[in-house]
């Protein structure tokens, strides 16, 4: 059963490596998975979807509400290996890659958009998917100084009688500020001057630093990670535009949507999003025309992360239901919508143009704004 989940390799012209990045010894450090376009070599090795057993625990609870089912979907889903190369040594790029910040939703964790991060590492761009540490993350860690020794930090609901608005937003800005100091780590890198990392062990984090354009960065993620990027963009100008993949605009305070300055891609999905939150893209896209708002027909909010992946009967057993387009055409649809969005706005010599139609909500599978009413699952 271990096979479950059954996760595409990149269909651009690179092959993919990853590794995992861990810098400082508190939670103020930075924990999260790399993708790049690497060189091929024998013998790679393919990581496991799930790190450790610890990261089953944590999402049986948060998915099931219940952490004895970690064994059971450990069983399902633990032997599950992502189709990119571990500790690929990475392909030199005289120009330097551009490079993606990405922001993982609620309850999930680094390795939980690795479709779609090993999409876009395979058209040519390094992408750091953080885990992050405000207790939003299905589970994670961090390792103290004191030699093998690591503290975990829990998936945490929203304490009995605090209002979740108030527990969230402070969340959201954490979490943006995490997405900052991995900007500020891969300027270290560039400069010569990062700190020493815990991880990676066995792959210098020095080869970077001639193959990075840190001219060209963007801040993408889902959900909690969507509106997380929305808000990176008022913190960091050096991110010159945002993928809102079904963005969670909750918890994000109505003060700093004019703050907001740069464009911003609205990649929806079907019976997530609700008037309030349709109305605050709204009001960021009437704002700057070049931000952009679409919805992916067919397709649910956890269809976005990899669990799109899982067999039907499993996915609609977890989450109530599927959405009736195929998960890999959703992930063509989504990823070649970004990737001409990134063409656009960080000045890419690349041919994403090509997919331009797909910003204005045209194509088979996709409609522009957010359709209330109609629905294609």
């Amino acid at each position: 059963m271990g096979g479950m989940l059954a996760l595409p390799p990149g269909q651009g012209p690179h092959q993919v490596g990853c590794t995992d990045v861990m810098v400082g010894h508190t939670r103020q450090g930075l924990f999260l998975r790399l993708f790049y376009p690497c060189l091929a070599r024998a013998g790679a090795v393919e990581p496991l979807w799930v790190p450790r057993p610890e990261y089953c625990g944590g999402l049986a609870d948060v998915t099931l509400g219940r952490r004895w089912c970690s064994a059971l979907l450990g069983m399902a889903i633990g032997s599950c290996r992502v189709p990119v190369s571990w500790n690929g040594p990475l392909k030199p790029c005289s120009r330097g890659y551009p490079l993606i910040i990405f922001s993982h939703g609620l309850g999930t964790f680094r390795t939980s958009y690795s479709s779609i991060c090993t999409e876009l590492a395979s058209w040519g761009f390094v992408v750091a998917a953080l885990e992050h540490r405000d207790h939003s993350a299905a589970t994670t860690y961090f390792c103290p100084a004191e030699a093998g020794t690591e503290e975990w930090i829990p998936f945490q609901r929203v304490p009995q009688g605090q209002k979740e608005f108030y527990f969230r937003n402070k969340q959201v800005h954490q979490r943006a500020q995490e997405c900052v100091r991995a900007l500020r780590l891969f300027q270290g890198i560039a400069g010569g001057t990062a700190a020493p990392a815990i991880l990676p062990r066995d792959w210098d984090l020095s080869v970077l630093k001639d193959n990075l354009d840190l001219s060209k960065v963007a801040v993408m993620g889902h959900s909690f990670g969507g509106v997380t990027a929305v808000l990176a963009l008022v913190k960091e100008p050096s991110f010159r535009c945002a993928v809102a993949l079904d963005a969670w605009m909750f918890p994000l305070e109505n003060l700093l949507y004019p703050e907001v300055p740069s464009p911003v891609l609205f990649i929806n999905t079907e019976h997530f999003q609700t008037p309030e939150s349709a109305a605050k893209m709204r009001s960021l896209s009437s704002r700057n025309s070049q931000t952009r708002i679409v919805t992916v027909l067919g397709t649910v909010h956890e269809g976005q992360t990899d669990l799109a992946f899982l067999p039907g009967r499993l996915f609609s057993l977890i989450f109530g239901r599927r959405g009736s387009l195929d998960p890999r055409r959703a992930l063509s649809v989504t990823s070649r919508a970004a990737l001409a969005f990134l063409q656009r706005h960080l000045e890419l010599q690349e041919q994403f143009g090509q997919w331009d139609e797909l910003l204005e909500g045209a194509g088979d599978s996709l409609v522009p704004g957010v359709p209330f009413g109609r629905s294609h699952l």
